[in-house]
């Protein structure tokens, strides 16, 4: 079954909500936020986790702080469509650590990527050694990220 066709009640809803914003959160703290007992509450969030709801548990951190003060959207448009080919620029960008999403896109940009560098040096060389160069490229067109107004994880709950 997939994720769209779960049936999730307001209890269900109210536990994404609030592990989407405090992943860490104990299932005790969870229960009572909730107004469930530990044990329904464990179930409960197990179950979300075997239907594919919930798909992983990840810490937020900070690019900066850890040296990476770049972040640039890199819009690739590649010489072919063919199934193929879209396979493989996925691979070739899935091996690239630097590459932090990667999202197919409809219409002349084939696909758009998140790309971190440590400084504009870095990314430059990102660019010309794994990105320009790679196999099926026809065009690379590279947006600076100034600054982020919002970055929220996952999806509305609720809404």
């Amino acid at each position: 079954m997939s994720a769209g066709n779960i049936r999730l009640d307001d209890i269900d809803r109210a536990i994404l909500a609030l592990l989407q914003n405090d992943g860490r959160m104990t299932n005790i703290e969870l229960a009572t936020s909730v107004g469930l007992t530990a044990p329904p509450c464990l179930r409960r969030v197990k179950s979300l986790e075997q239907q594919g709801v919930i798909r992983a548990y990840h810490a937020d951190l900070d690019p900066a702080a850890l040296g990476y003060s770049i972040t640039v959207f890199a819009m690739v448009s590649l010489k072919s469509q063919a199934e193929a080919d879209l396979r493989a620029f996925e691979s070739h960008v899935a091996a690239l650590p630097e590459v932090r999403e990667c999202h197919m896109l409809n219409g002349e940009i084939d696909f758009m990527l998140k790309v971190v560098a440590r400084d504009l040096q870095s990314f430059q060389t990102f660019l010309t050694a794994h990105l320009t160069s790679a196999p099926n490229v026809a065009s690379v067109k590279t947006s600076l990220t100034i600054r982020t107004s919002k970055a929220l994880p996952g999806v509305p709950i609720g809404e």
